[in-house]
């Protein structure tokens, strides 16, 4: 970014020149400070924070929810929590509050759930976690990716509710890329349902023969991002693509997002997407934003705080594979323009949440994993 110096100078023999010298400058941006407030996590995959000043809760891929608190540091695992499929890129994924935690304790979670047939797919459930943050009790999974289909990835788990207390549950397509098209099928989809799991009567395919009531969009790959523009009430949703074609899209009631039909992507040997058809195709909603190479995008926060004014209006994502921070500058819905942060930390940043202190909270996916806060000098 650049600024303009003016000056103004006098020539004592000829009265006052007003000379105007423009001249370019860098403006330099806010330089970000990282503390890392807790490392040894198992590849933590998502975190919440608690009401008042008990910290947050931290989900571990392998199954273990734990508890943090500053001064207080990593509880030993929660009990109650659901046994998971935890292989690959499955495990133990989201955590969310219900949006009446601070009455009902009620929290949610979404984990990879083995089958049967040794497959597996994305369950959600919820429980209510102790006074004391030890148990989670009588926890219930209300809902089951039909049919289980994962070897081992693309199981989504995203979770997010919006301001009427709907839950929006992100599906991958478990890497069986046709799925995300079948509607009579959970694969490559975004779902909504009630706070207790029930389909809403106002959902595009309620009624709607050789189709499940559940979803709300299809046509996605494996969705690693899913939050709601606080500025325009906008669902923002971002997926991997294959090799190339990450992409944000704003999921909308019954639409179809195009993969595996359309996609900027290729596969990983090089070779085109079979099913593909092109970049675009007719009757399928083109994505709002498009990386060529995939950054490996994960986690996903808006930021409207006043702490660090030169963030506001700005979405906040993690990229594994670039292992780095991407900032998009918004109007709206609108991306205005894009930057890579914490760069020189070569770390893999799994995910994205604002405080309510008004700074930022990672999480990297290592064996040896870290909580960061991220905030400007």
């Amino acid at each position: 970014m650049l600024f303009s110096l003016t000056r103004i100078v006098t020539a004592p023999a000829r009265g006052l020149l007003l000379l105007v010298l423009t001249v370019s400058m860098p403006l330099l941006a806010a330089e970000p400070v990282v503390t890392e407030l807790q490392d040894k996590l198992d590849h933590p995959w998502s975190l919440a924070f608690l009401p008042g000043n008990n910290g947050m809760l931290i989900t571990e891929r392998a199954g273990q929810l734990r508890h943090w608190q500053q001064g207080k540091g990593l509880s030993a695992p929660i009990d109650g929590v659901p046994a998971v499929f935890a292989k690959s890129q499955g495990g133990l994924l989201e955590v969310a509050l219900a949006p009446d935690f601070a009455q009902s304790r009620r929290l949610y979670l979404s984990f990879a759930e083995a089958g049967e047939d040794g497959n597996a797919g994305t369950a959600v459930g919820y429980g209510r976690l102790s006074e004391d943050y030890r148990r989670l009790e009588h926890f219930t999974v209300f809902f089951r990716q039909q049919p289980k289909l994962s070897s081992g990835n693309h199981f989504g788990g995203k979770l997010t509710f919006d301001n009427h207390g709907m839950l929006f549950i992100s599906l991958g397509e478990n890497n069986q890329r046709p799925t995300a098209q079948d509607l009579d099928k959970l694969q490559g989809k975004i779902v909504r349902l009630t706070a207790e799991g029930k389909v809403p009567v106002d959902n595009p395919f309620v009624n709607k023969a050789g189709a499940r009531p559940e979803i709300w969009s299809y046509g996605h790959r494996n969705p690693q991002g899913l939050a709601f523009n606080p500025v325009t009430g906008t669902l923002w949703e971002h997926e991997h693509g294959p090799r190339g074609g990450d992409e944000i899209n704003f999921p909308a009631a019954g639409k179809n997002y195009g993969w595996p039909l359309a996609t900027h992507g290729i596969n990983y040997s090089g070779l085109k997407i079979p099913e593909a058809k092109g970049t675009r195709v007719p009757g399928m909603a083109d994505p709002a934003h498009v990386w060529e190479k995939s950054p490996g995008i994960s986690g996903m926060a808006f930021y409207q705080d006043e702490r660090f004014p030169q963030w506001k209006n700005s979405v906040f994502i993690g990229a594994l594979a670039e292992r780095n921070l991407i900032r998009l500058t918004l109007e709206g819905d609108r991306i205005l323009s894009e930057e890579r942060l914490l760069t020189d930390r070569n770390e893999r940043i799994r995910e994205v949440r604002v405080g309510p202190d008004g700074y930022l909270y990672l999480l990297t996916d290592d064996s040896d994993g870290k909580l960061l806060r991220v905030g400007l000098k």
